[in-house]
């Protein structure tokens, strides 16, 4: 299948400037006026215009492919796919669990929320927006995110979400017949091969790793979309983490 690239350069709504750098002359760029009120407001914006874009790919053939700043991309990718009639599967890859609620988050920060959002806990405010009907938490992998708030491990454990604690396990994972969506937080590479990320969280998998299991699911497993979430440009001076991230991601949609 042929990919349709998606850039939205923004962390949460805040623009980036330095993944502009990364857009081709055959890529959709994302950047919707974004208008006067709060970061939801804004993001949600955002995310229409993404849910948008995937659909139309969908529509013409194409895989989408998005690259954004944060997780929260995942919340117009996952809307696109579903208003093309397309009931996916979640494999989400992160550091981190991204399933804390406004009753479990120690910083208020709402790029640690999106899973939560995506299964229908907690803060509803962007999906309702974009029309998306919440994922069944048992049609989702969580995998490694080896660095867990307390509150957000205890909701986690209590969920129909599967997590599995080392990537490798998703090679054994007796995945359904059906389309997968995958989403990579590039910051579950470790950060020995990643350094320029904002939340660094040691000891997670090597980027060979990362790229044997996306080598396997490209495969095995019709693809349907993917989307990842970036690293931080302005940490990236050598470029280094940008490459290796790219790399990997690309054996997941190339194959």
């Amino acid at each position: 299948m042929k990919n349709k690239y998606i850039l939205s350069p923004y962390y949460l709504d805040e623009e980036v400037l330095g993944l502009y750098n990364l857009l081709q002359a055959d890529w959709s760029l994302n950047k919707p006026e974004l208008h006067q009120g709060d970061a939801q407001d804004r993001m949600a914006t955002i995310q229409e215009l993404l849910a948008e874009m995937v659909y139309n790919a969908l529509q013409n053939g194409k895989r989408p492919v998005s690259i954004a700043g944060d997780c929260c991309s995942s919340i117009g990718v996952l809307a696109g796919i579903q208003r093309a009639g397309i009931n996916p599967f979640l494999i989400w890859f992160d550091a981190h669990g991204d399933f804390n609620t406004w009753e479990t988050t120690p910083s208020g920060f709402l790029g640690g929320m999106p899973l939560a959002m995506l299964v229908g806990r907690g803060e509803q405010r962007m999906p309702v927006a974009v029309d998306l009907v919440n994922i069944a938490e048992e049609d989702v992998i969580l995998t490694d995110a080896r660095d867990l708030d307390p509150g957000e491990k205890i909701s986690l454990d209590h969920s129909r979400v599967s997590h599995l604690s080392k990537i490798d396990q998703v090679l054994e994972y007796g995945l359904p017949d059906r389309p997968i969506y995958v989403h990579f937080d590039t910051d579950v590479i470790d950060p020995l091969d990643a350094p320029a990320m904002n939340y660094l969280a040691p000891g997670g998998p090597r980027a060979g790793q990362v790229k044997a299991v996306f080598q396997h699911l490209a495969s095995n497993h019709q693809i349907v979309a993917a989307s990842l979430s970036s690293w931080n440009p302005e940490l990236d001076q050598d470029g280094k983490t940008q490459k290796i991230c790219l790399d990997a991601f690309n054996e997941l949609i190339n194959n």
